[in-house]
């Protein structure tokens, strides 16, 4: 899946575009994805990340070893 988010597991979803006079057409909104490269201290190399820009900033609030349990957690491969 290539618009999936590694720490917050964040996918695409789906909805509705509203024209003007109501009309009703699909539409897909798609997460935010950017490819991070981070120095992981617990694992002693580098991971590049597919991650979301929400999931950038709590990697800056929490730490790159607490996110990478986290997605360890999750079943997450690095």
């Amino acid at each position: 899946m290539s618009n999936h988010c590694q720490l917050t597991g964040t996918v695409p979803r789906f909805g509705n575009t509203m024209s003007h006079s109501h009309r009703r057409t699909s539409r897909r909104f798609d997460p935010n994805i950017q490819r991070r490269t981070y120095w992981a201290p617990s694992l002693g190399r580098t991971v590049t990340l597919r991650l979301s820009t929400r999931a950038i900033k709590t990697i800056d609030r929490i730490g790159i070893d607490a996110a990478i349990v986290r997605m360890q957690a999750r079943g997450e491969r690095l």
